[in-house]
């Protein structure tokens, strides 16, 4: 099976974002300037780690469709997550809602407009 082992974010101002990433999900970054690549430690546990680099066009519009893979990052609430990455600058792409019997799941839009999902397992969620 070809299961994901990284992911990565391209960005209009890559440092700049990183801030986001730190502020809203407590990442560890590291910048490597021969690549000028940013990596993510994203956390102890089940998961992956990440990076960033350059976006080598335009942002996507505010209002433009995923056009994109799209991360989910397992939180242990939903709101509470929300909560701080609207305090980092995010945006909400698709409000909290119930997937019954997995869980609660929101997107939010990053500084750069990139979606990134937020999902709390509950297998109660109605």
């Amino acid at each position: 099976m070809n299961r994901p082992v990284h992911f990565e974010i391209h960005a209009t101002d890559p440092a700049q974002l990183s801030k986001f990433y730190t502020d809203a999900f407590g990442w560890k970054v590291t910048h490597v300037p021969e690549f000028n690549y940013w990596l993510f430690e994203t956390g102890e546990g089940p998961g992956y780690n990440g990076g960033m680099m350059k976006r080598m066009g335009a942002a996507p519009p505010g209002d433009g469709p995923v056009n994109a893979f799209v991360v989910s990052l397992g939180v242990g609430s939903v709101d509470g997550a929300l909560a701080k990455a609207l305090a980092a600058g995010a945006t909400v792409a698709v409000p909290k809602m119930a997937i019954p019997g997995v869980g609660w799941q929101a997107y939010i839009k990053d500084p750069d407009n990139n979606i990134v999902g937020l999902h709390q397992p509950d297998t109660g969620a109605k």
